[in-house]
């Protein structure tokens, strides 16, 4: 299951206010790992979305303790659940390859995200947080991505933030020769940014960051100089670009800020690029005559205005990525049934022995081939027969008649629940304890 919010379905403002930081991922997956319903979590966040990708035998109580997460701890009211979305089965599978093949990214097929998708993943196995099946979809993502990249010309036509940045500065300036760039941070996205900027004529950098260390050595790589905090306005004043991405929680510059900069500079053109999540830009800055300020939605329309000629590049890898998820999708469903089949096989050895040692008492003694030979004809019928069922579960195509099959298996030789087979699993106990808990949380839809 996969349930998030992105850039098509929330506006920045909101994507802000549910946008979990790197090292806050570590404490919620913690929190999340344990919540009722939830087998398996993977938390992935950035500019562009917050998805929390989840195993769960039980999918409705899964998305009650994720509804139950986010109205705790982000306030989320019943009103904006709207804006997320709740996808299953081969829906999340094929969201999961969407997103790590870039086809769901702000600009189509940004390569950061195949780097992000990867730190998730990690931070989930730290923690323990990520299972055999998530750890299984997630690298057949990785994988489709490699291949749509290879199979496609998705990364020639692909614009990532960073470029999107620069396009919009040469579209604003004509020539960036000469101009002069101010970093605010030294995150991947700003040095990205200002390497772009100076190899297409942009004459210095200057880098600020709460660690001088960071900033003198990004300035270093970067051919320009650092300053210190306190140099911040000094440096607006004579800057013709500011690229801001500092991850800091509270803004950096205000409207009222920004008025007295415009004024200093007597309303000379400042372009304020703010690709940073939280913002730290203050949004009505851009209200500020001579500023210029482009925060991620802005960026994003500026490259959707281009977007046509990736339309046939995009069609040819959702082909790719929707029969990936298919086939990953029948393989779960396959490997789902192997505890039924398991404990089934286990019941009929049971069963023939059972008969086989009172056959034996009745008729016997036998020679020791005769008792060779009853052996081996009892493993063959149980052969037979789960051999006989087990490709019957396997090859049902639907994950609904495939789980009613294995009801009635389950019935009829009276197996124990194959839930029990599953890592993860809880005890009835521990279920009941949840769900008494649970009882004041808010409901989520019913899938």
């Amino acid at each position: 299951m996969v349930i998030g919010l992105n850039h098509r379905t929330a506006p920045l403002a909101m994507r802000e206010r549910f946008w979990i930081s790197e090292n806050r991922r570590y404490e919620v997956l913690q929190q999340l790992k344990s919540a009722e319903g939830i087998e398996e979590i993977v938390v992935l966040s950035t500019c562009c979305r917050t998805e929390f990708l989840v195993w769960a035998s039980e999918p409705t109580l899964a998305a009650n303790s994720l509804l139950h997460f986010l109205s705790t701890d982000h306030g989320l009211k019943l009103s904006e659940w709207e804006h997320f979305y709740r996808l299953l089965d081969e829906c999340a599978l094929t969201q999961i390859f969407r997103v790590t093949s870039g086809l769901d990214s702000l600009v189509l097929g940004e390569p950061e995200i195949v780097s992000q998708v990867k730190v998730a993943w990690e931070q989930a196995r730290t923690v323990g947080a990520a299972g055999h099946f998530l750890n299984a979809a997630l690298e057949k993502a990785l994988s489709v991505s490699k291949q749509v990249r290879h199979e496609t010309t998705i990364g020639k036509v692909s614009v990532s933030i960073p470029m999107a940045a620069l396009d919009l500065a040469r579209h604003i300036f004509g020539s960036l020769e000469g101009r002069k760039v101010l970093l605010l941070g030294t995150g991947k996205m700003s040095e990205l940014s200002a390497r772009y900027m100076v190899e297409n004529g942009a004459q210095s950098v200057m880098v600020i960051d709460q660690s001088p260390a960071r900033a003198s050595e990004l300035a270093e790589k970067l051919g320009g100089t650092a300053a210190t905090l306190a140099d911040r306005w000094k440096c607006m004043l004579r800057a013709d670009i500011v690229i801001s991405a500092t991850g800091c929680p509270h803004v950096v510059l205000t409207r009222e800020e920004a008025e007295r900069i415009a004024v200093e500079r007597n309303r000379v053109a400042l372009v304020i690029l703010d690709i940073g999540m939280p913002r730290d830009v203050e949004p009505d800055v851009r209200r500020v005559d001579g500023i210029l300020l482009y925060d991620l939605e802005g960026l994003e329309r500026a490259v959707n205005s281009n977007a046509a000629e990736r339309t046939a590049v995009a069609a040819e890898v959702e082909k790719i990525v929707a029969a990936e998820a298919q086939a990953f999708r029948g393989k779960l469903q396959a490997e789902s049934v192997v505890p039924t089949i398991v404990a089934l096989r286990h019941r009929l050895d049971q069963i023939c022995r059972q008969e086989l040692e009172s056959f034996i008492e009745e008729r016997g003694p036998f020679t020791r081939e005769q008792d060779q030979s009853l052996h081996a004809i009892t493993a063959q019928v149980i052969q037979k027969i789960a051999s006989s069922l087990a490709r019957e579960l396997k090859d049902l195509p639907e994950k609904e008649e495939q789980e009613q099959m294995t009801a009635a298996v389950t019935r009829l030789f009276h197996l124990e629940s194959p839930k029990q087979a599953f890592a993860g699993t809880r005890s009835e106990k521990a279920n009941e304890r949840s769900k008494e808990r649970s009882k004041d949380r808010p409901v989520a839809i019913n899938y």
